[in-house]
């Protein structure tokens, strides 16, 4: 991969009885440091607090989290125990990216298909398995969603993202920026505009540092700033990733991303989402049925762990928000690209028809 230099976010280390490690995103831009967890409780932290972070790249932790519960297993009974604690913990760590649950689930049925006639000692290794899959499968997937939406970017185009859809993520490479990565080892020229993304800043932190080390120009502006940078003509097109969508393509990313849309509307400019086919919820008619997960006050009312606010304000704190399917243009996905947003042309695609 051409200029791609970040690093994977999540990696397997060792054999059946091994551990995770992650990329501490917490951290990220100023220390590239990795973490090794071998129990549930901290894989479960680590996504709480966003160390890992990213709708597939938690699915993908989720996935292994669970391998991570059942190191310690000496019985058929105790396995199962284990299993089935490790899937509901890990589960309630963040509700609204499907791509947890997804991968929890995806899991949890290859235990149920694969080993009730194996021996207890193969069963860990079949768990594995089954988590490098998916993570392989991720890896192809946002390679797809780049083949798929590359061309939309032209020589010149100034193209806004909001919070990080990159390899960060994902298993590698991304969703969004995976379609700018693409763009970009075609030789195309372009600048990446990237909002901060408050209160946790991950466009600041995370999708400008990505970008940069990739070699693509990427200009970093405040949040308020969009809509006067949209108003210069600076931006031709807006991309971003997403953590559930549903059926009629309502979409639900990071806090903002409803009001970018809006933006981008009023002022005639193309809004896509790229997202892989684990991040449909095809049992929820639109978006009203998202789950949005409320966080803690202190995330807006300090920075960086100084008070910014006083110390008993209110504070409303939602880390997502649902863009409604009107606003998008299309959404890119592994199998293509859906065009325009309905009900029909997302389960035709996802369907490979």
């Amino acid at each position: 991969m051409s200029g791609y230099k970040v690093p994977l976010s999540v990696t397997w280390v060792g054999g059946p009885k091994g551990h995770l490690r992650l990329i501490d995103q917490t951290l990220l831009p100023s220390r590239l440091e990795e973490i090794d967890l071998a129990d549930v409780e901290s894989v479960f932290e680590a996504i709480v607090s966003l160390r890992v972070r990213g709708a597939p790249a938690i699915g993908i932790a989720g996935a292994f989290g669970l391998l991570v519960g059942t190191r310690e297993a000496t019985s058929t009974d105790h396995f199962q125990e284990i299993l089935k604690a490790s899937a509901i913990r890990l589960n309630a760590s963040r509700p609204t990216a499907v791509n947890l649950s997804w991968a929890i689930g995806r899991m949890l049925k290859h235990f149920g298909d694969s080993v009730s006639l194996l021996p207890f000692e193969q069963w860990q290794a079949l768990l594995l398995e089954e988590a490098s899959l998916i993570q392989t499968e991720d890896h192809e997937m946002c390679r797809a969603m780049g083949d798929h939406g590359q061309e939309l970017i032209k020589d010149g185009f100034g193209v806004l993202t909001h919070c990080n859809a990159g390899g960060l993520a994902t298993a590698a490479y991304g969703t969004a920026l995976a379609v700018m990565y693409r763009a970009h080892e075609q030789g195309r020229n372009f600048r990446v505009f990237a909002d901060e993304t408050r209160p946790l800043l991950q466009g600041a932190r995370l999708t400008a540092w990505e970008l940069s080390k990739a070699g693509i120009p990427v200009t970093l502006i405040c949040d308020n700033m969009a809509a006067q940078v949209m108003k210069e003509g600076k931006i031709q097109m807006v991309i971003v990733g997403a953590d559930r969508i549903a059926a009629n393509g309502d979409t639900a990313n990071k806090i903002g991303t409803y009001g970018v849309a809006c933006l981008a509307k009023a002022h005639n400019i193309p809004f896509y989402v790229a997202a892989p086919s684990s991040t449909f919820d095809l049992t929820l008619a639109d978006g009203s049925g998202i789950p949005i997960e409320q966080r803690k006050s202190t995330e807006v009312s300090s920075f960086q762990g100084v008070q910014c606010a006083p110390a008993d304000i209110d504070v409303y704190n939602p880390a997502f928000d649902v863009t409604t399917a009107e606003l998008i243009r299309g959404i890119i996905t592994e199998k293509g690209r859906i065009e325009p947003v309905t009900g029909a042309n997302i389960a035709r695609v996802l369907a490979g028809n």
